[in-house]
């Protein structure tokens, strides 16, 4: 009786070190895509703020050309005064420092 307990044991201890040396390749694999998964973020904002300014030149560009409709002109005046009123906020609040 006491030998079919030691095999039961064993058996389980086997079962045991095998889910844990599984527990630690999953780990491995989860640290290894949420590094990739920071790099591919850092990669994607870097596009994004790379494709805002890309936009922003062909806005200069427009406007340089003198292609721009009334309202895209009213557009752009409407961004410049929220610029201008964020620039604005920012200055009170470091003048309230």
């Amino acid at each position: 009786m006491t030998e079919q307990i030691d095999i039961q044991l064993k058996n389980i201890q086997q079962q045991l070190q095998q889910l844990l040396k599984e527990y630690q390749l999953v780990q491995k694999e989860n640290q290894k895509l949420k590094k990739e998964l920071e790099q591919i973020q850092q990669v994607h904002e870097l596009q994004n703020r790379q494709l805002e300014m890309l936009r922003q030149k062909a806005e200069v560009n427009q406007l340089g050309a003198g292609t721009w409709s009334k309202e895209e002109k009213i557009a752009l005046e409407k961004r410049i005064d929220v610029y201008l009123k964020e620039i604005e906020k920012c200055i009170l609040l470091l003048n309230a420092e």
